[in-house]
């Protein structure tokens, strides 16, 4: 089964597609990647995207408007690099996420717009949506779900290894005898980009290379004051999103310094937050392999950040466990398709903190009558390629 997984994460900076082609004998699945690709929002549909998200209020028609835009902007992706490979069986959207509801310690509810019928009216394919709620229901988190991903391509490593994405916020998977933990520690890539976005300090929306960061200095005061926050101290499972970590939040915590900040060492120190919060989870649970995806990867302060702080530990990029850094996500969404399909539920229960496991999604039907391959009873293991 050919299954094209999309998404767009936290940085909501565009659609991230893969498309894997799964192959399955005795509960071992096989995925062979045909294509990946990262195509960015058209700038208008961001910049409204951006205009609506917490804290900023918005209105059920503008909500209802970038449903039908993001999904058609979904659609577009999913068709082109569907064509690519000659076609594909199914589909399985993440949308874009515009409210994540945590409330006393629990995820209470999240919203992802990108209406998924747009695709299967382009693609007429079946689409599978809405893969978060489900999780929430049986008491998770609904995040992060890539930990299902990061437990088979870790479960056979010796010792306690961990995979760290590095999107709008930073997630992890720690695997290590026979437990699974996940949770988001806290931004990665948020808090910056809404910075440089806010201050029009390129045309990216993000720093490039860390070339902004690197130009001022660590204002250690103001790092301080950023990691009293309440949330790093939370026992996982936890998530969090923008909700709370946005630009209004970063502003409050400057304007309580009482004095100017030079933009460039605000930058340096929000990226110094990230290796600091990121560094001293992996200390804590004694991690000693660490698999980095996502578009943090490729900020060179970040990782050697990552690399200096924690000298004991292998840090790698996650292409090492056969799933590309950049398109990891993509994949883990084409593989939560397939699951669908075949009843296999996709959740790790310590890594979202779910009461069990649980098959996900929503099915959009596509051009034709929904027919369903025989349920796979278990999945045993799980190659890339």
């Amino acid at each position: 089964m050919r299954v094209l997984g999309l998404l767009s994460g936290t940085s909501h900076d565009g659609i991230d597609v893969a498309v894997v082609d799964f192959t399955e004998s005795d509960g071992r699945l096989h995925g062979r990647v045909l294509h990946e690709n990262s195509v960015p929002y058209a700038p208008e549909l961001r910049a409204r995207l951006v205009a609506a998200l917490p804290p900023a209020p918005t209105t059920l028609a503008e909500i209802c408007e970038l449903d039908t835009l993001i999904g058609q902007a979904f659609a577009g992706t999913a068709a082109d690099a569907a064509a690519s490979v000659g076609g594909v069986d199914a589909v399985c959207t993440h949308g874009q996420t515009v409210f994540h509801w945590v409330e006393g310690g629990h995820a209470r509810g999240t919203l992802q717009i990108g209406q998924p019928a747009w695709i299967a009216e382009r693609i007429g394919a079946p689409v599978i949506s809405d893969v978060r709620i489900r999780d929430i229901t049986a008491g998770g988190h609904g995040a992060p779900l890539v930990s299902f991903l990061d437990e088979l391509l870790l479960r056979d490593r010796a010792g306690v290894s961990a995979a760290l994405n590095l999107g709008g916020i930073a997630n992890i998977t720690i695997v290590g005898d026979g437990i699974v933990s996940a949770y988001d520690v806290g931004p990665a890539n948020a808090l910056v980009d809404a910075v440089v976005t806010a201050e029009s300090l390129n045309a990216l929306g993000y720093d490039e290379d860390a070339a902004i960061a690197r130009s001022g200095r660590v204002d250690v005061p103001l790092l301080d004051a950023l990691l009293a926050d309440a949330y790093y101290a939370l026992p996982a499972p936890k998530s969090t999103g923008k909700e709370h970590f946005h630009l209004d939040y970063v502003r409050a915590v400057v304007a309580a310094q009482g004095r100017d900040i030079p933009v460039a060492d605000l930058v340096r120190t929000l990226t110094e937050l990230s290796v600091r919060t990121i560094a001293a989870d992996v200390r804590r649970a004694g991690i000693g392999f660490l698999a980095v995806s996502g578009g943090g990867c490729r900020n060179p302060l970040i990782m050697q950040g990552l690399r200096d702080a924690l000298p004991g530990v292998e840090v790698v990029l996650a292409d090492e466990l056969g799933a590309s850094a950049d398109a990891k996500e993509a994949i883990l969404f084409a593989l939560i398709g397939w699951c669908t399909m075949h009843g296999v539920p996709a959740v790790v229960p310590g890594g979202t903190g779910a009461r069990g496991p649980r098959i996900l999604g929503t099915i959009t039907p596509g051009a034709g009558p929904l027919r369903m391959p025989e349920p796979v009873t278990v999945l045993r293991s799980l190659t890339l390629a």
